[in-house]
């Protein structure tokens, strides 16, 4: 039998990589797409095979055929199609960020949780091949006690001297109700956040931010630094940006014994290099460029979830701890104060 998806939104993410990678995907079968609009439905499902187009949520959700559902609607959307979905007995998993408000987040957890439903995150970098050889190699301790991580998520193209805003389908990045009162911050941000929270294995208990927005004059950032104190004392540096079309997207972890260096692994691609130097591993490993890659696994691993009862990758709680360091962040950011988080259990 194969694995029914239903895809809610049609901008370019949808279009460009989660469609394309369920075609890939081994048991997968899009069935249904929704849209506000039922033409700009129908055109996504002619170009990417789906069996059925719909304008309604709520119509598309009666489809027995259905799955789950891959939500990618804008992101103050998230929850209320979420729940929706796990009501109408479908597992979901939700585009990042997951949602825009702690209270949100926590909501969404809790409905599929009480609707017994799978719940998960697209945080793609966490099916990186280097980025799971990181995390053993950490957890193992080849490289002694941490001390430092960095890592950024930059974009931009050369000569670009101011943000240019999103028009058409993709204007809503520019609002800052659906977009959850930043920018930057949760388009690339929160992959960094999660990538040191996987390969770490620890939660952020207190942050620090700079930022160039979070202002009267100009709500949304275009950059943003992050400091980052972990569970241990472990200091994560993040920096995101989409003013920044030189940079290289890596990624380092410093131990007492040995660093380890991802090289424009940092990226929605699978690319780059992961290298470990230690007194006990030295070793290097090269991904060659695979625009699809990690989203294929990372719908491969949510069918298996649902398929055998087990949790996803990255798992709804993933998503909620996210959302707390984001709005830790935009306070912080706006107040020019050090935020502490507290240990949330759900």
């Amino acid at each position: 039998m194969a694995f029914g998806w239903a895809i809610i939104g049609t901008g370019m993410h949808p279009h460009l990589k989660v469609a394309p990678a369920m075609a890939l995907v081994k048991g997968a079968e899009l069935v249904a797409v929704y849209s506000r609009s039922q033409e700009r439905a129908e055109t996504f499902a002619e170009n990417h095979d789906a069996k059925a187009a719909y304008d309604s949520v709520d119509e598309m959700l009666k489809d027995s055929r259905i799955d789950a559902v891959f939500v990618a609607s804008p992101n103050a959307l998230h929850a209320g199609h979420t729940l929706r979905a796990a009501e109408a007995g479908k597992h979901v998993l939700a585009e990042k960020p997951m949602a825009t408000t702690i209270e949100d987040s926590l909501a969404m957890v809790t409905g599929c949780r009480a609707a017994g439903v799978k719940l998960g995150i697209g945080f793609e970098l966490r099916f990186n091949p280097g980025h799971i050889l990181a995390r053993k190699v950490i957890s193992q301790g080849s490289i002694g006690r941490i001390s430092l991580a960095q890592g950024q998520w930059g974009r931009g193209s050369r000569g670009e001297r101011f943000h240019i805003p999103r028009t058409d389908l993709r204007g809503w990045w520019e609002e800052t109700e659906l977009m959850g009162d930043a920018s930057v911050i949760v388009g690339l941000g929160v992959h960094v956040i999660d990538l040191f929270r996987f390969i770490l294995g620890e939660e952020v208990t207190e942050v620090v931010a700079m930022t160039d927005g979070q202002t009267a004059d100009q709500p949304l950032e275009h950059i943003a630094t992050m400091s980052l104190r972990m569970e241990s004392g472990i200091i994560a540096a993040v920096s995101c940006g989409r003013m920044l079309p030189d940079t290289l997207n890596d990624f380092s972890v410093y131990g007492t014994d040995g660093r380890i260096t991802g090289r424009a692994t940092v990226w929605e691609a699978r690319m780059g290099s992961l290298q470990v130097t230690s007194e006990s591993v030295n070793r290097k490993q090269t991904y060659p460029y695979d625009y699809l890659a990690n989203f294929v696994d990372e719908l491969q691993d949510f069918q298996r979830a649902v398929e055998e009862d087990r949790e996803p990758s990255a798992t709804g709680e993933d998503g909620l701890q996210v959302t707390r360091v984001t709005s830790a962040v935009i306070e912080s950011a706006r107040t020019g104060r050090a935020v502490k988080l507290e240990p949330l259990t759900v």
